[in-house]
Parts: structure tokens; C-alpha cells; sequence
């Protein structure tokens, strides 16, 4: 591929154009507060060499899934906040996202100046089906950039979804890649199309469903695939154990079996679990082994037994990818299989081992526990999108910046 980047775009000179950057700040709020910050930290870079070389710089960005329509408790006012204290510099908010607001402010940046648009996604053009009406949403984006603007897509998050703040802006105007882009394209491929071996993958998360595109396209390739989470029990009501009410998505179970016959060496599912009497964080629990799991009662993380077995399959790992919490992290009582497996994974990455957390609910165990960040290789800031890099699957975002 021939994709510019954003150091191309600072080498061609940006003092005095606009240059709008699609970031991924959809980072998760409790109270109005930020709980995550992680994905704001991860866009300060390419902000911050362009602000230095001189831009007017516009973000785009969404928080939460509002509907197509102005939602106070998705405004972006807490992410401007945060933005401005770690650039140490005023970041407005524009009351709208290509109104009069956002033209007015927009025009009045100066050199080494940033905007924040409001969500994106309270315009219900930004991810119409229509693609006139998309269009036309990434038209208005454009037009906020003036007569020499240029577009940086910086929000990997986002890059699996043609959005037109993701995909149709891109060919309105001169487009390049972000150094946070750059970078998790950069990692994927290593573990893709040349991993180091023994290569270890680890799924977890709910459903089957959700994974069943990176399993078929992974298991071939690697060497063990560890599977945990909610999304377990499917595979082991497919061998034939009684899941009490553990999560099943029964219309898996043949599917499950289909891959445990085909790639049974390589498969390694717990033998070992956490079961709760009901879904709260103070259920009685208990573990047990996989033939003794109550009736009624659900499993809601791997146990210790398997947390060692899995933890010896990543020792001799030289390559690891993980994607999907063992349990329910959020829960003091069964977040102790997730954190076992990640300082496994900690552990072989301190002896050599390339590590990748797939985004999404792996990187929010791992901050939310408390785990070093740096204890790993690499932590992706997209979930889905790393895992339809994966699959094989050509993401929107990424390939609209090919000329």
C-alpha cells in the first residue's frame, strides 16, 4: 500500500492550513467522569507533532452510541477537558459539529491552535447506510478545513467502519495515515503475516459468534489457542458437559464441534471454573471442576487450575495475542482468572515474547486491574478492528488512504 503519513504531511508543510484528524476518543465515562483514559493518551502524538509544526487542527471524534441525535450525556466536554490538560493548552468544544459554532471557531484558529468538534455521531449522516448521505456529512467535515486542508486518520478504533468521518472524508481531501494508525498496522502485521513461533492466541469475551471469524482464520496458523470467557461454555456444552446457567449460545454448539474436530490439537479450553449462584458481584461461589457445575448456577470465570495450565502453553510462547477478558474482570470474585492469564502473559513478554491485547475489553482489564501497561508489547486502542485485520478483512478506513 501507498499511504502518506502524517510525517509526510508535516515535511510537505502544515503552518497555516487546517488539518482535520479523526481521532478514537470513545473512552468510557462513569458519572461524567473518565474511568479509561487510554485512548486519549494514545491520539497525543500525531496532536502533538502537528501542533509543533504549526496546524490548525480540527478533531473529530464520537463518545457512545447517541442515536443521530445532540445526547448531553454523550457531549464530548469531558474529553475537551482532558485534552487540555495533557496538551497544557486551551481545547475548545464546538457546540456543534459543522454548524455555525464549529465554522466560527474553525476559522478562527491560528497557527498551532486545536479545535474538538462535538460527537460526530450526534449527526445521524455519520453512519447512514445511504451513501449520498454520508457524503454529503463528509463534505460539510472538509469544508470546515478551508481551501488547503488535509485530512489525518488517526482513530484505529474507528478504521473498520466506512463512516463518513472515517471512510468518505478521506476523499475530499488530501488524507494520511496517523503515527497511531501507522503503528497498529505496523504490530498486526508482525503478528500476522510473520509471527515469531510457538505462537499462542487467547480469546476470550461472551459469544462465539463474536469470534468465530478470527478463530477460523487463526487456528490453522498458530500453535495453541486458548480459549476462556463466557463464550467457553458453548465449546464446552459441544464436549458434552452439563453448563448449568453459564452464558450458551445454543445454535453454536455444532459449530463448536465442527471446530474441536478440526483443530482439537490446538484448541485448549479450561478444565477448571468459577461458578455463582447468580450474577452479582457478592454471589456465593465456588470452583469446580467441569463435571460438578450446579444446575442453575453459571460459571463466571476460569479457575486456578486452568489459569497454570494456560500460563505454561504462554511460557514457551514467542508470540501472543489476546483478545477477550477469562471472566467477569469487573467483579473482584472473578477477575482472578483474566489477571492470572494476563501476568502470564506480562511474564513471557518479560522473557522475549512479542505480546499483543487486542483493545477493547483486554485493555480495560488491564488498566482496571491495575496490571503494568508496559509489562506488554503492544496494547491495541481497537478491539474490532484488530481482530478484522486478523481475519483477513480489509478495513475501510485504512484502505480509502491507499493512492
Amino acid at each position: 500500500m501507498a499511504v502518506k503519513t502524517v510525517q509526510d504531511l508535516i515535511n510537505e508543510g502544515v503552518e497555516g492550513r487546517h488539518v482535520l484528524v479523526r481521532s478514537d476518543l470513545n473512552v468510557p465515562l462513569s458519572d461524567g467522569n473518565i474511568t479509561d483514559p487510554g485512548r486519549i493518551e494514545a491520539s497525543l502524538p500525531t496532536l502533538r507533532a502537528l501542533l509543533e509544526a504549526g496546524a490548525r487542527v480540527i478533531v473529530a471524534a464520537h463518545l457512545g452510541r447517541p442515536k443521530g441525535e445532540p445526547n448531553p450525556n454523550f457531549s464530548l466536554a469531558p474529553v475537551a477537558e482532558a485534552l487540555s490538560e495533557r496538551l497544557d493548552m486551551y481545547v475548545p468544544l464546538a457546540a456543534d459539529v459543522t454548524g455555525e459554532d464549529a465554522h466560527e471557531r474553525s476559522n478562527g484558529l491560528n497557527d498551532g491552535d486545536i479545535l474538538l468538534l462535538e460527537n460526530v455521531r450526534f449527526d445521524p449522516r455519520e453512519t447512514s447506510k445511504d451513501d449520498a448521505e454520508r457524503e454529503e456529512f463528509a463534505a460539510e467535515l472538509a469544508a470546515l478545513t478551508a481551501d488547503n486542508g488535509a485530512f489525518v486518520s488517526d482513530g484505529f478504533g474507528v478504521v473498520h467502519r466506512a463512516q463518513a468521518s472515517v471512510y468518505d472524508v478521506a476523499k475530499k481531501l488530501p488524507h494520511y495515515a496517523g503515527g497511531l494508525v501507522e503503528t497498529e498496522l505496523d504490530v498486526l502485521k508482525k503478528v500476522s503475516e510473520d509471527p515469531a513461533q510457538p505462537y499462542a492466541v487467547v480469546l476470550g469475551g461472551s459469544k462465539v459468534s463474536d469470534k468465530l471469524g478470527v478463530i477460523e482464520a487463526l487456528a490453522p496458523k498458530v500453535d495453541k489457542l486458548i480459549i476462556g470467557g463466557g463464550m467457553c461454555f458453548t465449546f464446552l456444552a459441544a464436549q458434552g458437559y452439563e453448563v448449568g446457567g453459564s452464558l450458551l449460545q445454543e445454535d453454536m454448539i455444532d459449530t463448536c464441534k465442527d471446530l474441536l474436530e478440526r483443530f482439537g490439537d490446538v484448541i485448549a479450553l479450561p478444565t477448571d471454573v468459577v461458578v455463582a449462584s447468580e450474577f452479582s458481584k457478592d454471589a456465593e461461589h465456588r470452583t469446580v471442576d467441569l463435571k460438578s457445575i450446579p444446575a442453575g448456577w453459571m460459571g463466571l470465570d476460569i479457575g486456578p487450575e486452568s489459569v497454570t495450565a494456560f500460563a505454561e502453553i504462554l511460557a514457551g510462547a514467542k508470540t501472543i495475542f489476546w483478545n477477550g477478558p477469562m471472566g467477569v474482570f469487573e467483579f473482584e470474585n472473578f477477575a482472578g482468572g483474566t489477571k492470572g492469564v494476563a501476568q502470564a502473559i506480562i511474564d513471557a513478554t518479560s522473557h522475549g515474547a512479542f505480546s499483543v491485547v487486542g483493545g477493547g475489553d483486554s485493555a480495560a482489564a488491564v488498566r482496571t486491574l491495575g496490571l503494568d501497561e508496559d509489562g506488554f508489547s503492544h496494547i491495541s486502542t481497537g478491539g474490532g478492528a484488530s481482530l478484522e485485520f486478523l481475519e483477513g478483512k480489509q478495513l475501510p478506513g485504512v484502505s480509502v488512504l491507499d493512492d
